[in-house]
């Protein structure tokens, strides 16, 4: 999934030729230069987390750094099977749990300790999106001499990082087949990514009955988050062909589905399989492919609320979204016409950001500040904070202390 040439690709930094800088074509019919390479494999489907060891077995791991978040994998059985896999193919692992949701930076220096230690060659995540970032940030500070957040400020590149493996527990961030991680520095309350080519899984099993324990609320966080990967480059871009649009509708309208069909039925494999591929297509590079000039501006403010408050990601995306919607209406009236045709089956752009508030209030993820527990008096730190994020995305041109304050202020 690394776009290069006029595309920027997963957390790249935004383009000034952009759509909220009054220039670009939506929807249209040109399609840029683009590399696309993603060498992550998938494997989809029931039981194949039984096959973990053999994944790390052909590859030459002879001992892995085992991660994972709570002890539901050990509850579950799903550790056992995991432990097993790895013991018939010879696979010795150390184990590292309690990786928290907002995974931080001192459980990853904790990590990188241990797997040195140890001498482990390889890295497997067992969990969500949180362990696996976490888990990219160990394999790429165990290849690293220096403090790891380094590779988060820009002190350092990431050159090169141990072999990554994965196995799903909770689908939302894409993690599983992208080169992307993020982490919060709890000490500076940063929440900062990184990104590069080593930090692509080898390979990452999806088994959705994996994910029947998944909460009720963090279902709807997750399809908040996985819908927020969809509109930033859909909204933001100076060219996004028509057949990225389609894409990227498809893919929301499969969530929107999946998500009312399992608040019914958490037992409802079939859509939960599919809202899992939804979740792994929206950010493994795949809708980006051809775009450019796009930019992260949602994910870039509520990292500052989640950096500071310690909210789950997908709850503050669906407080921001909304409220960026409003303000960005004007500088892109034709994709967001067509987004509420689209979607929502509705004939005006401002009642599809409405649809679209109404849709999360209904499955419960929260769309006002309020609802997190902040409010007026937070927003000047919120927007303090943003702003060392606006400038990582490359988007602080448009995005300046007023307009982020702007913003939240829609949220109230």
């Amino acid at each position: 999934m690394f776009l290069k040439d006029k595309s920027h690709g997963l957390y790249g930094r935004g383009s000034r030729r952009s759509r909220e800088s009054g220039v670009g074509n939506p929807g249209g019919e040109h399609v840029e230069n683009f590399t696309f390479f993603n060498p992550t494999k998938i494997e989809f489907g029931l039981g194949k987390e039984q096959t973990i060891g053999r994944h790390l077995s052909e590859h030459g791991v002879k001992k892995v750094l085992l991660c994972y978040g709570s002890e539901r994998i050990k509850r579950e059985g799903l550790f056992d099977v995991v432990a097993r896999s790895l013991a018939e193919k010879g696979v010795a692992w150390v184990e590292l749990g309690g990786i928290v949701s907002n995974p931080v930076i001192s459980k990853v220096r904790e990590a990188v300790s241990l797997g040195r230690a140890h001498q482990v060659d390889a890295i497997l995540s067992v969990g969500g999106g949180s362990v696996l970032d976490s888990a990219k940030a160990i394999a790429a500070g165990l290849r690293y001499d220096g403090d790891v957040w380094d590779l988060f400020v820009g002190k350092a590149g990431i050159e090169s990082a141990l072999p990554l493996f994965a196995i799903l527990t909770l689908a939302a961030t894409g993690s599983e087949m992208n080169a992307a991680a993020v982490v919060t520095n709890e000490e500076t309350r940063e929440k900062f990514f990184i990104m590069s080519p080593a930090l692509f899984p080898v390979a990452s099993i999806v088994n959705p009955t994996l994910m029947r324990s998944v909460s009720r609320e963090y279902l709807v966080y997750s399809a908040s988050d996985v819908i927020a990967h969809l509109i930033e480059g859909y909204f933001t871009a100076a060219e996004h062909p028509k057949l990225q649009s389609r894409l990227v509708e498809a893919l929301i309208n499969t969530v929107i589905e999946t998500t009312e069909a399992l608040l019914v039925d958490p037992e409802d494999d079939d859509a939960r399989g599919q809202f899992a591929w939804a979740a792994t297509l929206a950010l493994n590079g795949l809708t980006s492919a051809g775009v450019s000039g796009s930019s992260w501006p949602n994910h870039a403010i509520e990292h500052a609320i989640s950096a500071l408050f310690n909210v789950p990601h997908g709850a503050g995306l669906s407080v921001v979204m909304p409220a960026w919607m409003k303000w960005s209406l004007s500088r892109n009236p034709a994709q967001f016409k067509r987004f509420a045709a689209t979607v929502f089956g509705v004939d005006t752009a401002e009642q599809g950001v409405a649809a679209l508030e109404a849709w999360f209030d209904k499955i419960g993820t929260p769309t006002r500040l309020s609802q997190l527990g902040l409010g007026e008096t937070q927003i000047p730190a919120i927007v303090e904070n943003a702003l060392g994020n606006v400038g990582a995305f490359g988007i602080a041109d448009v995005y300046t202390r007023e307009t982020i304050a702007d913003i939240l202020t829609n949220a109230l």
